[in-house]
């Protein structure tokens, strides 16, 4: 089954063709075929196309349009002309997965796209504005360019529906919930891969671990995971819920708004500025929503880079241990994104907080870059594992067991 994945954004866009061989899916995530990227960020009216074959094939090319269906057309038309080729024609293509951040409380699982799933879509613009349009579009091209091959949206949010009313609805007045103003939850995606990923690696059975899964990268999100389910989540409403990132607050008291409001030190559109891009890491260090760079400052004496070293530690450890009490016990802490990837001293600094629990952290293999790895000692009874976050695979996953099923 040849498998493409569109993982279309506002400014940028990732897409996979993946193929899978044999009657079930391999243990672990396979190389793409060919991999396409688009951005049209840097310079208005004009997309930059990067390609890349598993044989190793590459072609970079700028395009001057603004329209996404002729963006698409040049980077689809790649995958079966020119040296970055990997297949005869496009009707080879069996299925093309869409990554949809928001499906509201209308999706629990992946759908095959009908015209009522994208009129869903569209109706829930309104609360992922930057995402849900640019997804939409992406998939209306992938109709238009590839014809009758069936179409599929993985929903970010999905993952989270599992997540009981108790930790679902906020505790505001019940209209709220008439409202569709709930926890939603994000990263659904990455999370799902990662407890999936987790089993795989420690040899059991997904069904009988609890897991939290801390996705940390500029927006950051944890997951309680019990049964292969979520059971609960960090992020709520909006993806501005939560923990510290890099330039978003994550949560704060509400009572601070208010105040800012009432004051006329903020308007509305200043708010959402300040708590999306101007608070977090970047906030309070005053230098960057990098966490190597809050990292860098911090060796060279800055104050407010270890306090938002310090902080976003905080809010990490309180939140694990919340989604520790969610679950009511612990058998696998893993770390995914840039930050959960890439920063051992995070890493680190998370796990000591619950060595009273047992776990043991093997310094050597923490330092040591792991990728799909277990980073405790081997009598720690809980396992920290540093996980390479797949969601363009898990995408594939999600099709493949659409189809299948």
């Amino acid at each position: 089954m040849k498998i493409l994945v569109l993982n279309a954004g506002s400014s940028t866009q990732k897409s996979c063709l993946y193929e899978v061989k044999g009657d079930s899916l391999p243990s672990s995530p396979p190389k793409p075929l060919w991999e396409g990227k688009v951005d049209w960020s840097h310079q208005q009216g004009v997309a930059e196309i990067e390609v890349e074959t598993s044989a190793g094939e590459n072609l970079t090319e700028e395009i001057a349009t603004d329209s996404q269906s002729e963006i698409m057309t040049r980077l689809l038309n790649t995958i079966s002309n020119g040296s970055t080729k990997v297949i005869n024609q496009l009707s080879e293509i069996d299925v093309v997965g869409h990554r949809v951040v928001h499906g509201g409380k209308y999706y629990r699982e992946s759908v095959v796209i009908t015209q009522e799933v994208k009129d869903a879509i569209a109706n829930l613009a309104n609360l992922a504005p930057a995402h849900n349009p640019a997804n939409l579009a992406g998939i209306e091209a992938g109709e238009k360019i590839l014809g009758e091959v069936k179409q599929v949206a993985v929903f970010d949010t999905a993952f989270h529906r599992s997540i009981p009313d108790a930790a679902v609805i906020y505790p505001g007045p019940y209209e709220w919930v008439e409202q569709d103003i709930i926890r939603y939850g994000f990263h659904g995606i990455s999370h799902q891969y990662c407890a999936e990923r987790t089993a795989d690696i420690l040899g059991k059975d997904l069904q009988s671990l609890r897991i939290i899964t801390c996705h940390l990268g500029n927006g950051c999100s944890l997951a309680a995971i019990k049964n292969g389910r979520s059971i609960d989540t960090t992020m709520g409403f909006t993806p501005l819920d939560g923990l510290m990132m890099g330039s978003r607050s994550g949560s704060v008291d509400p009572g601070i708004l208010i105040y800012l409001l009432e004051q006329k030190i903020c308007t509305v559109k200043d708010l959402d500025n300040l708590l999306n891009k101007a608070s977090g890491l970047s906030g309070i260090s005053g230098i960057s929503s990098d966490m190597r760079q809050i990292k860098a400052a911090i060796s060279q004496g800055n104050q407010r880079a270890q306090l938002a070293y310090d902080i976003y530690v905080h809010r990490l450890r309180s939140s694990i241990g919340a989604m520790l009490a969610s679950l009511g016990g612990l058998d696998a802490l893993v770390f995914t994104g840039g930050i959960g990837e890439n920063a051992s001293g995070i890493r680190q600094a998370a796990c000591e907080a619950f060595e009273f629990l047992g776990i043991q952290i093997d310094v050597v293999k923490n330092m040591n870059k792991p990728v799909d790895k277990d980073i405790t000692t081997s009598d720690s009874p809980i396992k920290a594992l540093v996980i390479h976050t797949q969601e363009d695979w898990q995408i594939a996953r999600e099709c493949y067991r659409l189809l299948e099923s």
